[in-house]
Protein backbone atom coordinates (compact mmCIF):
# COMPACT_ATOMS: atom_id res chain seq x y z
CA UNK A 1 0.00 0.00 0.00
CA UNK A 2 1.34 3.40 -1.02
CA UNK A 3 1.95 5.68 1.98
CA UNK A 4 3.12 8.78 0.17
CA UNK A 5 1.29 12.06 0.70
CA UNK A 6 2.20 13.42 -2.74
CA UNK A 7 2.18 11.66 -6.10
CA UNK A 8 5.56 10.92 -7.64
CA UNK A 9 6.11 11.99 -11.23
CA UNK A 10 8.75 10.77 -13.63
CA UNK A 11 11.42 13.44 -13.79
CA UNK A 12 13.35 14.69 -16.79
CA UNK A 13 15.76 16.97 -15.04
CA UNK A 14 19.17 16.96 -13.49
CA UNK A 15 19.79 17.88 -9.87
CA UNK A 16 22.86 19.59 -8.52
CA UNK A 17 23.42 18.25 -5.03
CA UNK A 18 25.77 19.96 -2.61
CA UNK A 19 26.88 17.67 0.15
CA UNK A 20 28.52 18.61 3.46
CA UNK A 21 32.02 19.89 2.85
CA UNK A 22 30.88 21.88 -0.20
CA UNK A 23 31.34 19.10 -2.77
CA UNK A 24 28.87 19.35 -5.70
CA UNK A 25 27.61 16.54 -7.87
CA UNK A 26 25.34 16.53 -10.90
CA UNK A 27 22.77 13.70 -10.74
CA UNK A 28 19.77 12.59 -12.78
CA UNK A 29 16.36 12.78 -11.10
CA UNK A 30 14.34 9.57 -11.49
CA UNK A 31 11.11 10.81 -9.93
CA UNK A 32 9.90 13.92 -8.19
CA UNK A 33 7.01 14.93 -5.93
CA UNK A 34 6.10 18.09 -4.04
CA UNK A 35 8.18 16.96 -1.06
CA UNK A 36 10.76 14.52 -2.36
CA UNK A 37 13.05 13.44 -5.14
CA UNK A 38 14.85 10.20 -5.98
CA UNK A 39 18.15 10.72 -7.77
CA UNK A 40 20.53 8.29 -9.42
CA UNK A 41 23.75 8.35 -7.46
CA UNK A 42 26.93 6.42 -7.16
CA UNK A 43 28.65 6.19 -3.81
CA UNK A 44 28.50 9.76 -2.52
CA UNK A 45 28.98 8.65 1.07
CA UNK A 46 25.57 10.00 2.10
CA UNK A 47 23.83 8.68 5.20
CA UNK A 48 20.20 8.69 6.27
CA UNK A 49 19.36 11.94 8.07
CA UNK A 50 22.17 13.93 6.47
CA UNK A 51 21.26 17.40 5.16
CA UNK A 52 22.11 18.46 1.60
CA UNK A 53 21.33 21.37 -0.71
CA UNK A 54 19.58 20.83 -4.06
CA UNK A 55 19.26 22.97 -7.18
CA UNK A 56 17.18 21.88 -10.17
CA UNK A 57 15.12 23.31 -13.02
CA UNK A 58 11.54 22.37 -13.82
CA UNK A 59 10.29 23.10 -17.35
CA UNK A 60 6.69 24.35 -17.23
CA UNK A 61 6.27 24.78 -20.98
CA UNK A 62 6.99 28.42 -21.75
CA UNK A 63 8.66 29.00 -18.37
CA UNK A 64 11.49 27.16 -16.65
CA UNK A 65 11.66 27.56 -12.87
CA UNK A 66 14.86 27.12 -10.91
CA UNK A 67 14.32 25.55 -7.48
CA UNK A 68 16.75 25.56 -4.59
CA UNK A 69 15.84 23.38 -1.63
CA UNK A 70 17.36 21.98 1.51
CA UNK A 71 16.74 18.25 1.76
CA UNK A 72 17.36 15.38 4.15
CA UNK A 73 18.52 11.96 3.01
CA UNK A 74 15.55 9.61 3.52
CA UNK A 75 17.22 6.47 2.20
CA UNK A 76 20.20 5.28 0.19
CA UNK A 77 19.93 2.23 -2.06
CA UNK A 78 22.00 0.62 -4.79
CA UNK A 79 20.25 2.65 -7.50
CA UNK A 80 20.25 6.02 -5.84
CA UNK A 81 19.24 8.29 -3.02
CA UNK A 82 15.80 9.35 -1.81
CA UNK A 83 15.66 12.90 -0.51
CA UNK A 84 12.91 14.62 1.47
CA UNK A 85 12.79 18.33 0.67
CA UNK A 86 11.92 21.04 3.11
CA UNK A 87 8.89 23.18 2.36
CA UNK A 88 9.13 26.07 -0.09
CA UNK A 89 9.33 28.67 2.65
CA UNK A 90 12.12 26.79 4.36
CA UNK A 91 10.02 26.31 7.50
CA UNK A 92 10.22 23.01 9.28
CA UNK A 93 7.43 21.61 11.36
CA UNK A 94 8.37 20.48 14.85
Amino acid sequence: MERRLHTRHRARTVVYITIPGGRRKLCKAVNLSATGVFIETTNLGLRKGQQVELAFAINLGTVTKLHRRTAVVAHVSRGGTGLMMESYGGARSS
